[in-house]
């Protein structure tokens, strides 16, 4: 990995645990596992906005867990709020550490829709996403179940499932979708 790469992973660790939210580090860091898997080929923005997609969730982590019960996961307004923010986030942070205006703005591209894609790199990191949600984040949402009902926690399963773009990625993550279904009807309300 580059120096700068280096800095970025740093610099998200250290931010998350700053918020209290260091367990999503995990699922950073297999995005970008997710991302280089899909597209061997990427390249240092790509991987950058893999690692850092999904910052400013950290900077909301004690809000939104105040919130939470009042609120739905999918709303499309905080969506484009913390795609928005994000890329806001990493960029100031690449303009500090001196990174091309190309590779910044490529970044902020790529994060300022990693919700909903677009592009096909949009595209790529948005199923990297939902791969590694998958694979790191299902617990966590389960044991929120007591907090904001079953309903919404299927909602976010069957969002981070179906707005998924290719059929690869279907098919990686079927089984974990499969699992989380049955886990989350298996849970008394």
């Amino acid at each position: 990995m580059s120096e700068l790469f280096n800095k970025v992973q740093k610099f998200i660790k250290e931010y998350f645990k700053e918020h209290g939210f260091e367990r999503q580090i995990k699922h950073l860091e297999r995005t970008v596992y997710w991302v280089k898997k899909l597209k061997p080929n990427a390249d240092e923005a790509f991987l950058i906005a893999a690692l850092s997609h999904d910052i400013q969730t950290a900077s909301r982590w004690k809000e939104l867990q105040k919130e939470i019960s009042k609120t739905r996961f999918i709303d499309k307004e905080r969506l484009e709020e913390h795609q928005r923010e994000g890329a806001r986030i990493i960029g100031k942070f690449l303009e500090k550490q001196g990174a091309s205006s190309e590779l910044i703005n490529r970044v902020k591209l790529l994060v300022s829709k990693h919700e909903e894609g677009g592009t096909r790199d949009q595209n790529l990191l948005k199923d990297a996403d939902s791969i590694s949600f998958f694979e790191n984040n299902i617990q966590t949402f389960l044991e929120r179940v007591k907090d904001v009902g079953k309903e919404k926690i299927r909602e976010k399963f069957d969002w981070m499932y179906n707005r998924i773009t290719s059929e690869e990625v279907r098919d990686i993550v079927r089984p974990w979708y499969q699992k989380a279904i049955n886990d989350l009807e298996k849970i008394s309300k």
